[in-house]
C-alpha cells in the first residue's frame, strides 16, 4: 500500500495532461476575445482569427512539466540520501504524504474554479515540482525503511508501485468509454487519488505497531559493537538482560558508528545494483512514453481500435506486465553475476521500438507494421523492466551491514531517480532518431 501511495498520485497527474493543456487553450482563448471585446474593435472578425499565442502555453506544457518533475525528484532524492539520518523517519514519510494530500486537494478544488491561463500555468507548475519534491523524500525514505526488512519486503512496494501505474492506465481508458467530460474525468483523478493518500497514511501509521516491523527496526540503532555483545552472550548460554541497563546509555562505539557509516564505502558495495537500476530506468523513460505513445495502429482504420489502441497497446500493456515483472520478485529471487549482463541487453528494446509504426518519422523505415509486433514488444520490454529494477532494489540494501540498510535503500533511490532524469533526456535523442 506504501508502493503504490508513493506513484499513483503521481500517475494520476500525468493522466490528467489532456485537461491541462485544454484548459490552457480554453483560457486563453477567453482571455484573448475578452482583450478584444473590451477594446470595442471588431468584435466579430478578430476573436475568431487565429493568434501565434494561442496554443503557447499548452504547446510547452509537457516540456515543462517534464523539467518540473525530473529536476526536484532528482535533487530531493539526492538530499535524502544524505540528511536521512538527521530528520526522522516518520516526519519525512508522513510530512511527504500530507503535503502531497494538500496539494491535490488544491488541484481538485481548482478544477470548479475558473482562472486565466497564465495564473493556472505557473500554479500548476509550482504544484508538478512540490509534488516531486515531497515525492522523492517519500520514495527515497521508503526505500530506506524497506532496506531495514528482509528482501522479499522490498517486492512488494516495488508491486505496489506497478499497480499505480495500472489504476491510471485503467482510468484512462474508462473515461474514454464514459465519453465523460476531461473536467470531470480530472476532478475523479484528483478526488481518488486523495482517497489513496490517506489510506497509505493509515497503513503507515499501523507499522510501527507491527511487532515484525519493530524487531527489525531495532538493527537501525544498533552499532556491531552491540550486536557482537548480543552474540557472545548468546553463545554462552547467557541472558541478555545486562544489556538492559548499557540500552539507556548507548555503546562506546554505537554512536560514532552511526555517525561514520561512509557514504562512499556503502556505494562501493551496492554500486553494480546501483548502477543496474540506473540503466533499466534510463532505457525505459527513454522510449516510454516519449517514442512508443507516437505509435499509430496499422489495423484499426475507422474502428473504435483507433481510440483505444494507445492506452491498451502503449499504457495498460506497459503498466500490466511491469507490475507482473516486479511482483515476480516476491516469488523467485536470484542475485547473479548475469544480472548486469541481462539489463545491458535490454538496449535491444531500443531499435526494436523505434522501428515499429511509429509517426511523423522522418530517416527510419517502418520493418514492424503490425499492431501485434508493437505489443509483443512492449510486453517482453516492461516485464523485464519490472522484473530486473525490482531485484535491483531488493539486494542492493543486502550488500552492507543492517545498520547501514536505510542509507543503502536511500542511495539506491537516487539511482533510480537519476535513471528517470537521464531516461528524458535520452527521450530527445530517442525521438529525434526516428
Amino acid at each position: 500500500m506504501l508502493g503504490l501511495g508513493t506513484l499513483l498520485p503521481w500517475n494520476f497527474f500525468m493522466t490528467a495532461t489532456q485537461y491541462f493543456t485544454n484548459r490552457l487553450d480554453e483560457s486563453q482563448n477567453m482571455s484573448l476575445v475578452t482583450a478584444e471585446l473590451s477594446k470595442d474593435t471588431q468584435p466579430s472578425a478578430t476573436p475568431t482569427a487565429p493568434s501565434p499565442e494561442r496554443n503557447s502555453l499548452s504547446a510547452i506544457f509537457n516540456n515543462v512539466m517534464t523539467l518540473c518533475a525530473m529536476l526536484p525528484l532528482l535533487v530531493f532524492t539526492c538530499l535524502n540520501s544524505f540528511l536521512h539520518q538527521r530528520i526522522p523517519q516518520s516526519v519525512r514519510i508522513l510530512g511527504s504524504l500530507i503535503a502531497i494530500l494538500l496539494v491535490f486537494l488544491i488541484t481538485a478544488i481548482l478544477v470548479k474554479v475558473q482562472l486565466d491561463a497564465v495564473p493556472f500555468f505557473i500554479i500548476t507548475m509550482v504544484k508538478i515540482v512540490l509534488i516531486n519534491s515531497f515525492g522523492a523524500i517519500l520514495q527515497g525514505s521508503l526505500f530506506g525503511l524497506a532496506g531495514l526488512l528482509p528482501t522479499s519486503y522490498t517486492a512488494p512496494i516495488m508491486s505496489g508501485q506497478g499497480l499505480a501505474g495500472f489504476f491510471a492506465s485503467a482510468a484512462m481508458i474508462c473515461a474514454i468509454a464514459s465519453g465523460s467530460e476531461l473536467s470531470e474525468s480530472a476532478f475523479g483523478y484528483f478526488i481518488t487519488a486523495c482517497g489513496v493518500i490517506v489510506l497509505t497514511i493509515i497503513c503507515y501509521l499501523v507499522l510501527p505497531r507491527l511487532e515484525f516491523y519493530r524487531y527489525y527496526q531495532q538493527f537501525k540503532f544498533e552499532g556491531p559493537g552491540e550486536q557482537e555483545t548480543k552474540l557472545d552472550l548468546i553463545n554462552k548460554g547467557e541472558e541478555p538482560v545486562a544489556n538492559k541497563e548499557e540500552s539507556r546509555v548507548p555503546a562506546p562505539n554505537s554512536q560514532p558508528t552511526q555517525q561514520s557509516h561512509s557514504i562512499r564505502a556503502i556505494l562501493r558495495n551496492i554500486l553494480v545494483p546501483a548502477l543496474s537500476v540506473c540503466f533499466i530506468f534510463t532505457v525505459t523513460i527513454g522510449v516510454f512514453p516519449a517514442v512508443t505513445a507516437e505509435v499509430q495502429s496499422t489495423i484499426a482504420g475507422n474502428s473504435a481500435w483507433g481510440k483505444y489502441f494507445i492506452p491498451v497497446s502503449c499504457f495498460l500493456t506497459f503498466n500490466v506486465f511491469d507490475w507482473l515483472g516486479r511482483s515476480l520478485t516476491a516469488i523467485f529471487t536470484w542475485d547473479s553475476h548475469w544480472l548486469p549482463s541481462l539489463v545491458l541487453a535490454r538496449m535491444l528494446f531500443v531499435p526494436l521500438l523505434l522501428l515499429c509504426n511509429v509517426q511523423p518519422r522522418r530517416h527510419l523505415a517502418v520493418v514492424f507494421e503490425h499492431d501485434a509486433w508493437f505489443i509483443i514488444f512492449m510486453a517482453a520490454f516492461a516485464f523485464s523492466n519490472g522484473y530486473l529494477a525490482s531485484l535491483c532494489m531488493c539486494f542492493g540494501p543486502k550488500k552492507v551491514k543492517p545498520a547501514e540498510a536505510e542509507t543503502a535503500g536511500a542511495i539506491m533511490a537516487f539511482f533510480l531517480s537519476l535513471g528517470l532524469a537521464l531516461g528524458a533526456v535520452f527521450s530527445f535523442l530517442c525521438r529525434s532518431i526516428v
